[in-house]
């Protein structure tokens, strides 16, 4: 018979296995009724039902948090983990719209989504996305720096090209900055383009880095990925000797 540290961190066991299924199918739930909620003309049993569901869903979820800290070896480290405080964000609105009224700060019911970065903690996939995205954070710091400074020279350049031919579209290298970000994105919303010959040319150019500078971040996570699928392959194979 599996403890209860077994059943509630290790889903290799049937009973494991069953108590993530029950607490995955609970996070859907809960994120279909939040979607719900922000339908209009609701009527009220609708509302009745959805509130009651709300209450269920974050009642066992305590209730998991709770068993996860009490069976946990480090209390206070797992507080203070990643996924510590997911639970402790996917539960904490509903306490605090329960005790306090906060109807005029109603953006907190956002961190409710928290409760969809609890399946993080259930998907292997997820999982071994997050150990890529910890290979190569180094790489993806570095590409942020840079992609922040094409971005600023961009919108620089287009304001020195379109300033004078369109005063109100590129005021200033701010204002620029929208086309900026449309173009390297390769979003091209069209709300703000160049009319010169010196802009045409440049934006160009900014589109030709814009593609470059999308296919960067794929890559370095693809190869993050396959060695993290190779670091779990070994720790699998070094786990059944």
């Amino acid at each position: 018979m599996p403890t209860l540290k077994q059943v509630i961190e290790n889903n290799e066991t049937r009973l494991g296995r069953g108590f993530d299924l029950f607490i995955q199918f609970l996070i859907v739930v809960s994120l279909v009724t939040f979607s719900i909620e922000t339908l209009p003309d609701l009527s009220r049993p609708t509302r009745d039902v959805l509130r009651y569901t709300e209450i269920v869903t974050v009642i066992i979820f305590t209730a998991e948090y709770l068993l996860r800290l009490y069976v946990a070896d480090r209390k206070l480290s797992f507080i203070f983990s990643f996924f510590g405080l997911v639970d402790l964000f996917a539960i904490l609105p509903f306490y605090v719209f329960t005790c306090v009224d906060l109807r005029s700060i109603r953006a907190v019911r956002l961190f409710r989504l928290f409760r969809i970065l609890k399946v993080v903690r259930y998907s292997a996939a997820i999982r071994r996305f997050h150990r890529a995205l910890l290979i190569a954070k180094e790489e993806i710091v570095l590409f942020g720096l840079v992609a922040a400074l094409v971005l600023y020279l961009s919108a620089v350049g287009i304001y020195y090209f379109e300033n004078e031919a369109q005063p109100e579209a590129f005021s200033s290298v701010f204002h620029s900055l929208w086309w900026s970000v449309c173009t390297l994105t390769t979003v091209g919303y069209g709300d703000v383009y160049p009319v010169t010959t010196g802009g045409k040319i440049f934006t160009f150019v900014v589109l030709a880095t814009g593609l470059g500078i999308i296919s960067v971040p794929a890559g370095l996570v693809a190869s993050a990925l396959s060695k993290a699928r190779e670091l779990e392959d070994k720790e699998s194979a070094a786990g059944s000797v």
